[in-house]
């Protein structure tokens, strides 16, 4: 995170006429949320990196749309435009990310180093209502909103095992045709039925519209967007919002629109699958749960920067360049031959063999959202369990099947990842769980790699792809979206700006 505000200081510096930086608030942990502006134009352009915090790719995406609005007059003067960039909206969240950031980039490693908060911790989510906003993340995006009133906002994520796809909350037409075009040229494969869209209407192929937000219950907002959000909060200022989806590891299979030869076959096997995922997961959880259950009370309220369990680059952290791809090499946290040290003498005042696990709390909420939901999917994926009272599923081509097993597996594999962090941070394993959990994130992981041949995209590929899509919705935005915006800064002229470091 540190080295990806150097670069956009750097960069201001370098065009202290065209760009300036900055800060338009705090994280929870302190960490200053940096706004990188580039244009002089009348009309905003808002694009936000780092939403979930296991999605680096944001980062590298804004600097490289950064050079490009330098590079071409067209994309700021030409479109009386000024290029908005949030840098980071969750850099605490980020930062817990970088034991896999260095790479090499295989699904072990990642999966072993993940780490995404709770739901109610994503600041994009607003639960409460705009006027609720508790985090502070979330209410300095609002805040940048309201200020800009985009025509357009992008928010920047990333699919760890999938292919590419487009949310809007307005249609943009062309924009299906154009995002084909470009994952053809840059071979990425199209998410033709994501899981996070299923129920929601087609625009064109990978591009879908996100439906107004409405109440439901904790379930229903983690696992389909059942709850307001900042997508839809600058809606009121005429602002089409663009959610950017780049895989990671790219499959295939997701892009496959033909008819299944048997979907019921499939849906059972992956609904059987996740019930039996689950059980196991709520079992290890069951043995660590006891140990850890006093952890979370010594830790300050506030979160505090974690830096994962293996090395830390600085050049990877911005997601610029990144080392070999390494698929089928995992590479393991590092401690003692995949252990943990032994077990360190009882703290006064703790429970007897409590494990001091720092912000055991945040590990154990996303545990808890995962374990949540997944019965509940699976009864409504499972053909053979009357959902009567439920919505139906969709029609369902090969790529809908596909990205339902990939998603079974993702919440398994995250949800074991976790676990594993919380015992190896624990420096001791009284529940003797780790050769399971290592057996089943390996075991996993083949699958997504083997059974789904997943396969490492490189760092440039998905910032180029990412890149190519938000730069074609701006254009097409810009064609279909009244003038509305405004500049959040009175009298910036063409001075030069206040170095960051010197804020």
């Amino acid at each position: 995170m540190d080295e990806l505000g150097a670069q956009a200081a750097a960069l201001v510096a370098r065009r202290p006429r065209d760009a300036r930086l900055r800060r338009v608030g705090t994280s929870r942990a302190g960490t200053p949320l940096w706004l990188l502006s580039v244009g002089h134009g009348s009309r905003q352009a808002l694009v936000v990196a780092g939403p979930h915090a296991n999605e680096p790719v944001g980062g590298a995406t804004v600097l490289r749309l950064a050079e490009r609005v330098l590079a071409d007059p067209r994309l700021s003067e030409g479109a009386d435009a000024t290029w908005n960039l949030l840098l980071s909206l969750d850099p605490d969240g980020s930062r817990r990310n970088e034991g896999w950031l260095p790479g090499p980039y295989s699904l072990g490693r990642y999966f072993r180093n993940f780490f995404r908060p709770g739901f109610l911790e994503q600041p994009e989510w607003l639960p409460d209502g705009a006027a609720g906003a508790r985090l502070p993340e979330t209410r300095a995006l609002l805040e940048v909103q309201d200020e800009l009133r985009p025509f357009l906002q992008c928010s920047l994520h990333g699919v760890d095992v999938g292919g590419g796809f487009v949310e809007l909350t307005r249609d943009l037409p062309g924009l299906a045709r154009r995002v084909a075009h470009t994952a053809a040229r840059l071979g990425i494969p199209r998410e033709l039925g994501p899981y996070d869209t299923l129920y929601w209407p087609s625009i064109g192929p990978a591009v879908y519209r996100i439906p107004p937000p409405r109440r439901g219950d904790l379930a229903a907002a983690i696992t389909e967007a059942a709850v307001e959000s900042t997508w839809f909060h600058p809606h009121r200022h005429g602002t089409v919002t663009a959610v950017v989806e780049a895989p990671m590891w790219g499959v295939p299979g997701v892009a496959d629109g033909t008819p299944p030869a048997d979907a019921d076959a499939v849906l059972r096997t992956v609904s059987h699958t996740l019930r039996h995922d689950t059980r196991i997961l709520e079992q290890l959880l069951a043995r660590i749960r006891p140990f850890v259950q006093g952890a979370a009370a010594t830790e300050p309220e506030e979160a505090r920067p974690c830096a994962g369990v293996g090395e830390a680059g600085q050049l990877s952290r911005a997601g610029v360049v990144g080392p070999p791809t390494a698929d089928a090499a995992d590479s393991r946290p590092r401690h003692d031959a995949g252990r943990p040290a032994p077990a360190q003498a009882a703290t006064p005042g703790l429970l007897p063999r409590t494990l001091l696990v720092p912000d055991a709390a945040r590990l154990l909420a996303p545990v808890d959202d995962y374990l949540l939901v997944c019965p509940g999917l699976a009864d409504a994926w499972d053909p053979d369990v009357d959902t009567s009272a439920a919505r139906p599923l969709p029609p369902l081509n090969t790529g809908h099947l596909a990205a339902l097993r990939i998603a079974g597996r993702r919440l398994a594999l995250r949800t074991a990842g976790l676990l594993y962090q919380l015992v190896v941070a624990s420096g001791s394993d009284p529940a003797g769980v780790l050769p399971e959990l290592d057996r089943l994130i390996d075991e996993w992981c083949a699958d997504y790699r083997d059974g789904f041949g997943a396969r490492w995209i490189s760092v440039a590929r998905q910032v180029e792809y990412q890149s190519r899509v938000v730069l074609s919705a701006f254009e097409l935005a810009r064609r279909h979206t009244p003038v509305r915006s405004r500049t959040g800064e009175p009298g910036w002229g063409a001075g030069a700006t206040v170095p960051m470091h010197l804020e």
